[in-house]
């Protein structure tokens, strides 16, 4: 009989060790790759008007105003980002209509933004944030939880893509974001470039206007 009740005991202990690690995990924010000062000097020196910690905020805000937009069904609550973009809100929120579910993300918090990654191919270059983020996140269907948990928070990463072209004529496939001399239309290739290479015109150095949030995903369950 002691053994049966050191048995018992034991996998009541297990259990709440399990639970407690749970608990711990939901509290602890995931480790961003942090590759800040690995990139940096590199973007400046290709983009010497480029704030980076402009754009650190515009991603947070962004994945906040996303999330949200999936949970009020209402992509029209974000602005200034690509159409591709647009179009993955759009099509989150109608694969949940079609399957009649609710999707819900709720008290959205962003610990940490970091460059992960630089890469300039094909005449585009995309700059990738990865940021740490907390929230609850859970689906319902007719009023009935059918995924997540409405009292635990998740803690996860999400990658946002930003977006410059550089030369549209070697960008692959359709629906660039161009740039071009507002004097002669010519296109802006060189990055950096501070006047038009054919009339001679000062262009407005790279701004928010030229970069583009492209799209974002989560890293730990839904990207490859």
């Amino acid at each position: 009989m002691s053994n049966k009740w050191g048995t018992l005991r034991t996998l009541k202990l297990l259990i709440q060790e399990a639970r407690r690690q749970e608990e711990l995990l939901a509290e602890t924010p995931k480790s961003v790759s942090g590759m800040t000062r690995i990139f940096r000097p590199q973007i400046e020196r290709d983009f010497p008007e480029f704030s980076l910690e402009q754009f650190s905020n515009k991603v947070e805000n962004l994945l906040v105003a996303a999330l949200a937009a999936v949970t009020e069904e209402d992509a029209g609550m974000l602005i200034d980002i690509s159409e591709e973009l647009r179009r993955q809100v759009e099509n989150q929120i109608a694969g949940n209509r079609r399957e009649k579910i609710h999707e819900v993300y709720t008290q959205v918090k962003v610990h940490q933004t970091e460059v992960a990654n630089y890469q300039k191919k094909n005449g585009v270059c995309v700059i990738t944030f990865q940021s740490a983020v907390e929230h609850y996140h859970y689906k319902e269907r007719d009023g009935k939880l059918i995924w997540g948990e409405k009292e635990r928070k998740q803690q996860t990463k999400y990658n946002t893509e930003l977006l410059y072209i550089q030369d549209e004529r070697l960008v692959e496939g359709g629906n660039a974001i161009g740039t071009t001399c507002p004097n002669c239309g010519a296109p802006i290739k060189q990055l950096g470039m501070m006047h038009c290479e054919y009339c001679g015109l000062a262009v407005t150095p790279v701004n928010l206007k030229v970069w583009k949030l492209h799209r974002y995903y989560e890293v730990d369950y839904h990207h490859v």
